[in-house]
């Protein structure tokens, strides 16, 4: 009996495109990941999403796997030791934007304090998992270690109660310092499963299903985290934080958390990122 095209893909991969399709992925981006470096054949690729698009394969979706998530029942968040506000969701992607993450003094005290130790920011290799410098990335940045302060361990903390996932599960915070004209092009913070660099990545703490982007100032002009795929761009707003899921249930990657760090026009951004690993890091 020949196999269709969608049955002939790894159990993984059939669960993944049903998965995103009934979230209303765009298809062509999904034909656009199972093709990138060679996985799978461009024609194989259309027809299995076609096939699974019109109903013709119904596969056993498994079960969820634990993910870090916000509750966004209620429009403030109260912490041990802060009211966060929730000013925006989004369900796919699961995005949510909040205020009054951290104060003021928390900011300048962060920002201060990573100031003599910023070199320009690395993107992971691909082919081998080194950092490299990249064109696409312009910014300049340090890595915090879990824990460096105890001002940075009252952040994470917070962190990871607003997320329902254990500090021990988080990278340390990497801030980033973006002058006139840094930004950071189009990409994903999930790591490419398929490809060698990636994986590296992966053996130590799993996938990154879940990204904080901290706002530790404002700016005059430019500078917002947009997620062109969906046509969505936020602003920096000092003390404030989008968190935002990278995968789906079943930690596979999600395409429209493809997003971009836009250009500063005028002024000076500043940010922490915190990822989120599925395992302890």
């Amino acid at each position: 009996m020949t196999k269709s095209a969608l049955s002939s893909l790894p159990n993984e991969w059939q669960s993944w495109i049903t998965e995103n399709l009934a979230r209303s992925c765009e298809p062509d981006g999904m034909v656009s990941l199972l093709v990138r470096d060679g996985r799978f054949d461009i024609g194989l690729a259309r027809a299995a999403i076609e096939e699974a698009s019109n109903g013709a394969f119904t596969a056993d979706v498994p079960a969820a796997k634990e993910m870090p998530y916000i509750d966004t029942s209620a429009n403030v968040i109260r912490t041990a030791d802060r009211e966060v506000k929730v000013l925006l969701t989004l369900r796919q992607p699961h995005i949510v934007l909040l205020g009054n993450v951290l104060s003021d003094e928390e900011c300048d005290a962060m920002a201060a304090y990573c100031e003599p130790r910023l070199v320009r920011s690395p993107v992971v290799n691909d082919a081998d998992g080194s950092m490299q410098l990249h064109q696409n990335r312009s910014s300049r940045g340090t890595m915090i270690q879990r824990g460096e302060t105890p001002l940075v361990a009252r952040v994470e903390a917070r962190l990871a109660a607003l997320a329902h996932w254990p500090v021990e599960r988080g990278e340390g915070m990497q801030v980033q310092h973006y002058q006139a004209t840094n930004e950071y092009q189009p990409h994903f913070d999930w790591f490419d499963p398929a490809l060698p660099g990636p994986r590296k990545h992966m053996d130590h703490g799993g996938q990154r299903l879940g990204t904080f982007i901290l706002y530790l100032s404002g700016v005059e002009s430019g500078g917002g985290t947009s997620f062109p795929s969906i046509g969505l761009e936020v602003f920096p707003n000092k003390g404030g934080a989008v968190f935002f899921l990278n995968t789906d249930k079943q930690h596979l990657p999600d395409t429209l958390t493809l997003h971009a760090g836009s250009p500063v026009i005028e002024g000076v951004k500043v940010i922490a990122n915190k990822w989120l690993r599925a395992r302890n890091y």
